[in-house]
């Protein structure tokens, strides 16, 4: 039968944090070089998490050492490492590179520095509200929804636990103080899971700045 949730976590939970980390990007780690998708990884769990790189790095260690075996496989009692295009026999040995990598980062201290998000997975582990917000809200149904982004944003806050509202208006404020590009703002926001386009004349730094004061607006009434 398959594992239950907790057995899951504690066998896999980080390392499955890890593989999600390479949705959309290659398994391009060298031994003397961490791809971006893990120095992504790296970089949001150290200034998040820092105690979940020893599970980690343990975790990933022990699939690359003991991989399911035939009963676990017929059971369905096991982890499925996603595809990250390598053939079957490399996969093991390029988990015990990302374990090396993570064992070198936490006994060196060696911390990549804070920057914006470079990838899926680190849009969404720095900015899960706003995944919520813009992802629930803003998706390709929203005119069919909504008469406008404001009635939009006010559903949001009228539906949503007043903490949640904070942490977005928080979000909002860290991910303007990044000054960013248009254009990149306009990368953010589609990773972030908006699927349409801010309302004329405003470019998305300038909506998000906007729905900020919107927010915070509705929380002094």
């Amino acid at each position: 039968m398959p594992l239950s949730p907790l057995e899951h976590d504690r066998r896999y939970g980080e390392l499955d944090q890890v593989m999600r980390a390479y949705l959309g990007h290659p398994a391009d780690d060298t031994p003397d070089k961490p791809g971006a998708a893990l120095t992504a990884y790296l970089r949001q769990t150290w200034h998040t998490r820092p105690w979940a790189l020893s599970i980690a790095e343990r975790q990933l260690r022990d699939y690359a050492e003991n991989p399911p075996g035939r009963l676990r496989l017929r059971l369905g009692e096991f982890y499925a490492i996603p595809d990250v295009g390598l053939a079957e026999g490399e996969v093991q040995q390029w988990l015990r590179c990302l374990a090396d990598h993570i064992r070198r980062s936490v006994e060196e201290g060696d911390v990549p520095p804070p920057a914006a998000p470079a990838t899926h997975w680190e849009w969404h582990a720095r900015f899960p509200e706003l995944g919520q917000f813009l992802g629930g809200w803003f998706s390709q149904d929203m005119p069919d929804e909504f008469a406008d982004h404001a009635v939009a944003v006010e559903d949001y806050r009228g539906s949503t636990d007043p903490h949640f509202v904070a942490r977005l208006i928080g979000e909002l404020h860290e991910l303007l103080a990044l000054d960013l590009d248009e254009s990149d703002y306009a990368v953010a926001v589609a990773e972030l899971g908006m699927e349409v386009d801010p309302p004329a004349p405003h470019t998305p730094a300038a909506w998000l700045a906007h729905v900020t004061d919107q927010l915070a607006r509705s929380g002094r009434t």
